[in-house]
């Protein structure tokens, strides 16, 4: 079974939030800008602010849902799948306070900066059904178990002729936490009113948490009407099929101790077909045992940051680089016996040490103010996810780095009220081989808009809404989720279980892989194939204060 990593990119690349102030949900375009919110989006520009403490305080509301829906046939033997190979898992996201404090003192040409937000994850998601990996893993059964012959002839084990699941039942749920909290500290220098610069640090702490179990796996057998434990039924089985074997290996000794060599042989090869059978069926319980998952995952790392703005008549072109944070996770797991023994939950292994780098990233921005009242705003963001280490150099299959196109305007309707839109648009470099139900994310387009009101001199409300529409991304496989390495690991296990050598059960693991995955419809379908297409919505509200001393 699969556990899964929730990775909450509201605004920004595969493991960053950009949306660090209200200002940005406004208009996100604000690479540029001359404001308090530039200690994130522009430090360097914050030292033409005027000279004294600045101080913005922003709240921001995020609600997200996202869909995989699942298509693979076995889902059809499902008991609560109405008889559909076609399955939706809905998980929602929610994270009702996001914080996020820019402040800034000026003094002369120098501008001393701090800045604390959610840089990365977010909030909270569950899933109440599982996921399509949980799933998927239990269906095989009824497959598994109707082509049984076939799997164990390929293993030259003959038939057994054990008993058919026609029908599973499971009880699944997943819930993950994570939080990348980013820490800054820098300086920016004004060298004349063209030029600043802008050098600092940002350390971040990583803190999640991964809860989930797949509980309680039923099935029906052919010819009844009853679920019965699929792990105990299987264990039983398995049991009193070894006491079979021994009972026949009774009986061929003393047969053959009287002589009877031909009754001998008979009853030794009925032991041998019991040991067979209870090898398997002693697999197929422990593959249907319960699997829980409870892990805290802590971390942290730091990163420098560096910046430039220059200011030329009405415009201002401001760059920023953040460096790739290298970020360490080290697992702290209450796991049940069956998730250690689990390959797939290796990631979630107690006392283990996770990669999972912040990517470095490139900004850079334009501003032309048209008329005092009138501003345009341009940027570009360029993320480095490919030299972003991740959990089993994960990154390595993406397609390529991401980049953000930003655009936006903001005007004085008087001296009162300001008002702005923008737009961003997001391109991921996605492939088939990276997208995984249990963290996903698709290209993308952000529109948000809002309104600033200026209650004095010196204080300024913010308010805004920021909407990101994302597209569609189906993969499909012939090996869906990987269940031919879960099935070869089965067939292995029984292998060694039957006295083979670790070459023998390699190459019976390797037949039965390739007859599960090898295409056998028309369209070049295999008996594993599968398809999931992912979807997701996102909507944030914000609520944050400006003030100048």
């Amino acid at each position: 079974m699969a556990m899964f990593a929730i990775q909450d990119a509201f605004a920004g690349g595969i493991l960053t939030n950009t949306n660090q102030s209200i200002q940005f949900l406004r208009n996100p375009a604000r690479d540029a800008a001359i404001g308090i919110d530039g200690v994130y989006t522009n430090p360097a520009g914050v030292a033409f602010m005027s000279d004294g403490l600045h101080l913005s305080l922003n709240l921001q509301n995020a609600s997200q849902t996202r869909t995989v829906t699942g298509v693979f046939a076995p889902f059809a033997y499902g008991a609560n799948n109405g008889g559909t190979s076609t399955k939706q898992f809905k998980g929602e996201a929610k994270a009702p306070v996001l914080p996020s404090i820019q402040a800034a003192y000026n003094w002369k040409n120098w501008s001393f900066q701090f800045g604390f937000g959610v840089t990365g994850g977010g909030g909270k998601c569950h899933f109440d059904q599982g996921l399509p990996s949980f799933e998927s893993s239990v269906a095989l059964l009824p497959l598994l178990s109707q082509h049984l012959d076939a799997v164990t002839g390929q293993m030259g084990l003959g038939t057994l002729g054990l008993p058919t699941v026609d029908s599973y039942d499971m009880n699944t749920y997943m819930r993950g936490r994570q939080y990348y909290f980013g820490f800054t500290l820098g300086a920016a220098y004004k060298f004349n009113e063209h030029w600043s610069a802008y050098g600092g640090l940002r350390m971040l702490f990583g803190n999640s948490n991964y809860y989930g179990y797949v509980s309680n796996i039923r099935a029906r057998f052919a010819g009844s009407a009853d679920y019965v434990n699929a792990s105990e039924t299987f264990l039983g089985q398995s049991a009193a099929a070894y006491e079979a074997v021994g009972q026949y290996t009774a009986a061929a000794q003393y047969a053959a101790a009287r002589g009877d060599m031909a009754a001998a042989q008979a009853a030794q090869a009925k032991a041998q077909e019991y040991g067979v059978k209870a090898a398997m069926l002693g697999a197929l319980g422990e593959a249907t045992e319960d699997v829980t998952l409870n892990c805290d995952q802590t971390g942290w790392g730091v990163a420098p940051i560096l910046g430039v703005d220059y200011k030329v008549g009405n415009f201002n072109f401001a760059a920023k680089y953040e460096f790739k944070t290298r970020m360490r996770l080290k697992n702290k797991s209450a796991n049940s016996e069956s998730a250690r023994n689990l390959e797939i939950l290796d990631r979630w292994a107690d006392g283990e040490s996770v990669p999972e780098d912040s990517p470095a990233l490139l900004t850079l921005g334009a501003r032309w103010s048209v008329i005092p009242q009138l501003r345009l705003n341009a940027g570009w963001h360029h993320y480095f996810d490919k030299d972003a280490h991740q959990y089993n150099h994960h990154e390595k299959k993406l397609g390529g780095d991401t980049n953000e196109y930003l655009f936006g305007a903001e005007y004085d309707l008087s001296k009162v009220v300001e008002v702005s839109a923008g737009v961003q648009k997001t391109n991921y470099k996605m492939t088939g081989n990276y997208m995984e139900d249990v963290s996903f994310v698709v290209n993308s387009y952000s529109f948000g808009f809002g309104v600033g009101v200026h209650l004095n001199k010196k204080m300024t409300l913010n308010l805004a809404y920021f909407q990101t529409n994302y597209s569609d991304f189906s993969t499909e496989s012939n090996n869906y989720n990987d269940l031919s390495n879960l099935t070869g690991k089965i067939v292995s296990g029984v292998a060694t279980a039957l006295g083979q050598d670790e070459a023998t059960a390699n190459a019976a693991a390797s037949q039965v892989k390739n007859m599960l995955t090898t295409p056998v419809t028309e369209d070049g379908k295999s008996m594993l194939y599968g398809k999931n297409t992912f979807t997701r919505t996102n909507h944030v509200f914000g609520l944050g204060l400006n003030i100048d001393f």
